[in-house]
């Protein structure tokens, strides 16, 4: 399909050499020809108007009017009357034949992690705090402003940080950042010029995500497991690691809170290993069965550097994340934001604000907790129905269950079975620092997926999952 310049005629660079002595009609017919075969005007592409094009160029009218009679003429263009001057179908080299990319099949349940729904998104809110953002702001806020973001935007997601997550939130240290990845990096690269070499992460975690930030900050990172309690904090402390990412509220990808003593541990393993803890509080909004859980860098904000986003509780796309930052380490931080980007957009920050301000932000989340809990109501009763054998866990919070298959079943067998009947599953495997598959575990998430979706998918691979 054509690009469609609306509005004015569109621009074009066209290089006129009045010293050549070339005629100038030949030059431009010339010169328009050679964009046209080289598909840098593609068909039905609009050209300026005779009149404009004749200004820019500095040529008269009628030379250029010639020109476009000739080459309408060669074929190269067409106009029609109350139209305008277009590049005519079959005019340029044509491509050579490509083979169109196979449709991916159309899934009867697609069970992939960390995706909410996205159908959810609330765009009405949005549309409506966008306006109301850009109809108060005051014409500084258009600059570049502040490397830590909106000073709106830190004093509302701090004040709503501390009433929710019990946070020990400061403005003036928070940061807001695109999302998770971009914090994770800017946290990893402050640690590494404070002296820190070495980064743990819970196993199984996010391996590829971890190790490939703090590689690109010049660290190394080591696996340290997690059990029923959480991360093992003993074995973190047998390591040379003075950093650690962790995820506390709902351990990603098992589910498990971190256990309240080992809370008290990774505070004291921070503080007399001096060394800092990277909280990624990724769905804490979300939970079912399960008491609020406070961050832990309201018990120590001296020693947790606490990431957040509205990924899971509005979209990925918005791209908005926020970094709660220790003292020592909020002027580096921020020195890296100002070279890494000089800050995030300004109008989406400040959207964003507004609609936590209004109260339309707890009202998704109220909205969204209802309809997650229906999906993982319908996803536990399918399992029940097909799958009685398998046994399911993290179901307290989040957007995500693991499944632990019964027998000597084989993750990657049953996620290649699976997909010749239009389900899609994913393997624990993944996320393991090994990529072991054993014990055989599925992670089935649920945030983008209706329940009659759930209902029908795990219908279809009941037997698979029981290797019956």
């Amino acid at each position: 399909m054509p690009l469609e310049w609306s509005g004015l005629s569109p621009d074009l660079l066209l290089v006129i050499d009045r010293d050549s002595g070339e005629p100038l009609r030949s030059q431009l017919e010339r010169r328009l020809r050679d964009a046209i075969r080289t598909e840098r005007l593609r068909v039905g592409e609009r050209l300026p108007s005779s009149r404009e094009l004749a200004r820019v160029l500095g040529l008269s009218r009628g030379l250029v009017q010639d020109c476009y009679a000739q080459l309408q003429a060669e074929g190269y263009l067409v106009t029609r009357v109350g139209s305008a001057t277009r590049v005519a179908a079959g005019a340029g080299v044509p491509a050579a034949p490509t083979a169109p990319a196979p449709e991916p099949p159309r899934l009867l349940a697609d069970f992939r992690w960390g995706v909410p729904d996205l159908s959810g998104f609330p765009l009405a809110d949005w549309l409506w705090a966008t306006r109301e953002a850009a109809r108060t702001m005051p014409t500084a806020a258009l600059d570049y402003g502040d490397p830590r973001g909106s000073a709106a935007l830190r004093e509302v997601v701090a004040g709503y940080l501390r009433r929710v997550r019990a946070a020990d939130a400061d403005p003036e240290r928070t940061v807001v950042c695109s999302g998770y990845a971009q914090g994770l990096g800017l946290a990893l690269h402050a640690l590494a010029r404070s002296g820190i070499r070495t980064v743990a992460y819970e196993d199984p975690g996010s391996p590829a995500t971890i190790s490939s930030a703090a590689a690109a900050a010049g660290l190394s990172a080591i696996p340290i497991p997690v059990d029923e309690r959480g991360i093992d904090v003993q074995a973190l402390a047998a390591t040379s690691a003075r950093a650690v990412v962790v995820t506390l509220a709902h351990q990603w990808p098992t589910g498990v809170a971190l256990a309240p003593e080992r809370r008290l541990a990774l505070i004291e393993w921070a503080r007399t290993r001096d060394a800092v803890v990277i909280e990624d509080d990724y769905d804490a909004e979300f939970r079912y069965d399960r008491e609020p859980v406070g961050a832990l860098q309201g018990l120590a904000a001296d020693r947790v550097i606490s990431l957040g986003t509205v990924s899971k509780s509005l979209a990925p796309a918005l791209r908005i994340g926020w970094m709660l930052c220790p003292p020592a380490l909020t002027e580096s931080i921020i020195e890296h934001k100002r070279l890494n980007d000089r800050g995030a957009p300004t109008l989406d920050q400040l959207a964003l604000a507004t609609m936590i301000e209004s109260g339309r932000f707890d009202r998704h989340l109220r909205r969204m907790r209802t309809t997650y809990a229906a999906r993982r109501t319908a996803l536990v009763a399918a399992l029940a129905e097909h799958a009685p054998d398998v046994r399911v866990t993290g179901l307290a919070a989040g957007f995500h269950a693991v499944a632990h298959l019964p027998g000597q079943a084989d993750e990657h067998d049953l996620v290649a079975a699976a997909r010749t009947r239009s389900v899609g599953l994913y393997g624990m495997s993944a996320c393991r620092a090994a990529h072991a598959t054993r014990p055989a575990q599925l992670i089935l998430g649920f945030g983008d997926v209706g329940e009659r979706a759930v209902t029908a998918g795990i219908a279809a691979i009941g037997d698979l999952l029981t290797g019956r």
